[in-house]
């Protein structure tokens, strides 16, 4: 059985390890943790986890975020992936640091990279994990924010958030979003 988990974020050193490219982040977690490489392939760079019998199609999309969608659909359409089998991987302004939430559904709320993967696919009903970001900005000032760095003080717990995300991911693929939900949404 084959999953398609996508990281959204941004190519570039720019954008590295910056609040919106948590989802770049929680991919390379899964892929180091299994001393895998991503390979720069069309739409994106890809590796693939083997965990109990699935096929985990990692994706980090070269598209820029707020060309997300076609990443996504070219990958979906290669590897022939279900959309149920299909989770996307985004920083959150909405939840406070290191939050995690994983749904089956839901708005863009205000995010381009789901926003485009939803006009892409002709749906919202795609598995997302939401990785709270904050949103500690003043008034105007949502943009920098978003393609700043962590604060030192959440630099302290990110290797744990991450590694929890990386759980759920595996949970997903596992368990199914119905159980994983139940397990994580509640922390």
């Amino acid at each position: 059985m084959k999953y398609l988990i996508v990281g959204l974020g941004n190519i570039g050193e720019e954008y590295r390890n910056t609040r919106h490219n948590i989802g770049f982040m929680v991919l390379d977690a899964l892929a180091k943790a299994s001393n895998l490489v991503f390979a720069d392939g069309r739409y994106g760079a890809t590796t693939t986890l083997s965990i109990k019998g699935r096929q985990l199609i990692l994706l980090k999309p070269s598209t820029y975020m707020n060309l997300s969608g076609n990443a996504v659909r070219y990958w979906m359409q290669k590897e022939n992936i279900p959309l149920e089998n299909v989770l996307i991987v985004v920083d959150d302004l909405a939840l406070p640091f290191g939050t995690l939430r994983l749904k089956g559904k839901g708005s863009d709320a205000g995010h381009n990279g789901l926003k485009h993967i939803a006009a892409t696919l002709g749906t919202q009903e795609y598995a997302r994990l939401r990785f709270g970001i904050g949103n500690d900005f003043p008034r105007g000032g949502q943009i920098d924010f978003v393609l700043g760095h962590f604060s030192e003080e959440d630099l302290q717990t990110m290797d744990e958030r991450l590694k929890t995300a990386c759980e759920i991911v595996k949970s997903f693929c596992l368990a199914g979003i119905n159980i994983t939900m139940n397990q994580y949404n509640k922390k």
